[in-house]
C-alpha cells in the first residue's frame, strides 16, 4: 500500500508526498506493521516519484520513480542501516527483494488508478 500511496501522492500533492511517507512510516512502526526499514525506502521512493513526475508530467515515470527510489536506491540504503543495527547481513537480500517486488506491484496498481482518473479528466482538476 505504501508504494501505491506514494505514487498517487507524488502526482496529486507534489512535494508533500515526502511528508506523507514519513508520517506513514512512523505510523507503521508505532503500530507494529513496519520496521525502521520503512523510512528510507518509502521516503526515497516518494521523492523519486515526485521528482520524475514534476519534471516530466508523465504518469509512467512517476511509477518508475517509486520503483527506482524504493526498490533499488531505498533497498541499497538498507545495507548500511543493517550494519549499524548490527543485524545479520544475510537478511539484506531478502529485504531488498521484498522492497523491489512490493514497489513494483504498488506502482503498477497506482499507475492503473491514475490512468483511470486521467481518462475521466479528474487529474486536470487537481
Amino acid at each position: 500500500m505504501q508504494h501505491l500511496i506514494n505514487v498517487l501522492g507524488a502526482v496529486m500533492t507534489g512535494p508533500w508526498v515526502i511528508v506523507q511517507a514519513f508520517i506513514s512510516s512512523t505510523l507503521r512502526v508505532l503500530t507494529g506493521t513496519g520496521t525502521v526499514f520503512a523510512f528510507p525506502g518509502s521516503m526515497i521512493g516518494a521523492l523519486a516519484a515526485w521528482l520524475l513526475y514534476k519534471f516530466t508530467k508523465k504518469l509512467p515515470l512517476a511509477a518508475l520513480g517509486e520503483v527506482l527510489g524504493t526498490g533499488i536506491i531505498g533497498a541499497l540504503s538498507l545495507y548500511p542501516l543493517i550494519r549499524i543495527l548490527n543485524l545479520d547481513t544475510n537478511i539484506f537480500t531478502a529485504v531488498a527483494a521484498a522492497f523491489f517486488l512490493s514497489s513494483l506491484i504498488g506502482s503498477a496498481v497506482s499507475y492503473f488508478i491514475l490512468k483511470q482518473l486521467e481518462k475521466r479528466g479528474a487529474l486536470l482538476r487537481i
